[in-house]
């Protein structure tokens, strides 16, 4: 776990693939989860993360659990139950604009999620975050230029209409003096690009390719 940048100090080494089902045999409870995610171990955590109800998490909740972010996995999954609650409007330009590392990761792993699976949002929605995405290319911290080029991705992934705009900023960046800003264009360009990427994009069942 360690080797791939997860916070270990206080974790049992429990694997998602257990994890996973044993969270489904638990079933959702709001309370349970919330009891869990305040023993600060990593496999309490996740469970509280996969058993939580989203109707019931507040952005208050959310932003309290933000402030003890301290992995990118927690994270990752933590951004998927905000999305799921609702928050992604409220929530991603404010935690895009804190400069915790892992805070800010947040605000483009909700994004990168919502592109995959709010598939009734606008995409105008959608491409309207790309100035952010643009705002924060040039952040060096490794969880968060991961995640700012996620988001990117998974944008122009999303349909023929998301396509274009977000392969115009992955060239942009590519071209930029900025390293990070750099290296994040080039890697969502040679995606973006792809012609076999693109009649895949092509193909979704999505209202702007209809």
């Amino acid at each position: 776990m360690a080797r791939f940048g997860i916070e270990t100090q206080k974790a049992f080494g429990v694997g998602n693939t257990m994890l996973r089902p044993f969270a489904r045999s638990l079933g959702r409870d709001h309370v349970r989860a919330q009891d869990l995610w305040q023993t600060g171990w990593r496999e309490a955590r996740l469970l509280a993360l996969f058993t939580e109800e989203p109707a019931r998490v507040s952005p208050s909740q959310a932003w309290q659990m933000a402030e003890e972010f301290n992995s990118w996995e927690v994270v990752d999954h933590a951004a998927d139950l905000f999305v799921d609650a609702g928050h992604l409007d409220e929530l991603v330009t404010e935690l895009a604009a804190d400069d915790r590392e892992f805070v800010r990761r947040t605000a483009f792993a909700m994004i990168a999620w919502g592109a995959v699976h709010l598939k009734k949002r606008d995409d105008a929605d959608f491409t309207g975050l790309l100035p952010l995405i643009e705002a924060h290319a040039t952040d060096p911290r490794n969880f968060v230029k991961k995640a700012v080029n996620w988001a990117l991705r998974q944008i122009g992934k999303r349909s023929l209409t998301c396509h274009g705009p977000a392969l115009a900023l992955a060239d942009k960046l590519a071209s930029s003096d900025d390293k990070t800003a750099r290296w994040i264009g080039k890697n969502a360009l040679k995606e973006l690009s792809d012609p076999k990427r693109i009649a895949m994009i092509g193909k979704k069942k999505t209202a702007a390719n209809r």
